[in-house]
């Protein structure tokens, strides 16, 4: 069965200098870890204002595509760059690798995964950062609200009634912008966030250290400790709360092998129209451009 970057190559569509490059490099550093290696970038820093630069069910087609051949006894390694997204479709990728890779599976984080690109770190054995790269909170948000502000907001107003049932217009305006069941689904946002990095960290990362694991879900997913959902996480601060974090600094080697990936996706993103690249280092890549695939 053909991928879909065969039959793009069946129709007769040339590799730019740029598929070389990071081809290049994805497989240069295949060769010096001895692993399959999964690249998951996206242009969010570059391209603000077009669809799909986040996590999403869309994405499971360019996974599929690029551990298509793959020799998976060799485990994964998987460089994230992504705002996040969504986390059902973050766990449908995650249950998708952990399955086809035997639970085998470091990640790669050379600048950024936020939100939903942590809770796929949350999936690996440990975590490769440099000084430069960052983790983010996993607190769900709608439309850019935090769901545990939206649970404080209620636990607010219930507390303020039993006190003062004479400002029950005042919580009702102010409560009026949420629909009818809102906070039960931020509830349940709250609840499957933490539920799902507990169950990927206990699988591997953090699988016989219950206290590690503990701080580990506190610190991801509370919103107390990060304030904004935007706070960036260095690697000091994850090895601090109990992830296992392995600093690319101490391999010159690794570190100028994952840096040239970084760079020759990001320099894709700044001179072509892609938006999204999901490849492997087995010159299997599945790209998502502006206007369409």
């Amino acid at each position: 069965m053909a991928g879909w970057d065969d039959i793009l190559t069946e129709l007769g569509q040339i590799p730019s200098p740029f598929d070389s490059l990071r081809q290049k490099y994805l497989s240069e550093l295949s060769k010096y870890t001895k692993r399959c290696t999964i690249a998951y970038y996206s242009s969010f820093l570059d391209k603000t204002d077009v669809p799909n630069l986040d996590v999403n069910d869309s994405d499971m087609e360019g996974f599929m595509n690029a551990v298509k051949g793959l020799k998976c006894s060799k485990g994964l390694d998987l460089i994230l760059h992504t705002p996040g997204g969504d986390p059902t479709a973050a766990e449908a990728i995650v249950k998708y690798l952990k399955e086809k890779f035997n639970n085998d599976i470091r990640v790669i984080v050379p600048q950024i995964a936020m939100s939903a690109g942590t809770m796929i770190a949350c999936c690996a054995k440990e975590i490769i950062m440099g000084k430069q790269s960052s983790l983010g909170p996993v607190d769900p948000q709608f439309s850019g609200i935090p769901a545990h502000n939206i649970k404080q907001e209620f636990d607010e107003a219930k507390t303020d009634l039993s006190k003062h049932p004479e400002n029950a217009q005042y919580w009702a305006i102010k409560l009026q912008q949420y629909p009818a069941a809102f906070m039960k689904t931020a509830i349940d946002a709250i609840e499957l966030s933490d539920e799902l990095i507990r169950e990927w960290l206990s699988d591997v990362m953090l699988k016989d250290d219950k206290k590690q694991l503990d701080e580990a879900v506190l610190f991801l997913g509370s919103h107390e400790n990060s304030k904004v959902h935007g706070r960036h996480y260095q690697y000091r601060e994850c090895l601090k709360n109990g992830l296992k974090i392995k600093l690319m600094e101490n391999d010159d080697t690794l570190q100028d092998l994952i840096l040239s990936v970084h760079h020759s996706f990001m320099i894709t993103f700044q001179q072509t129209s892609a938006v999204k690249i999901i490849s492997n280092d087995q010159n299997k890549a599945f790209i998502f451009s502006v206007g369409g695939k």
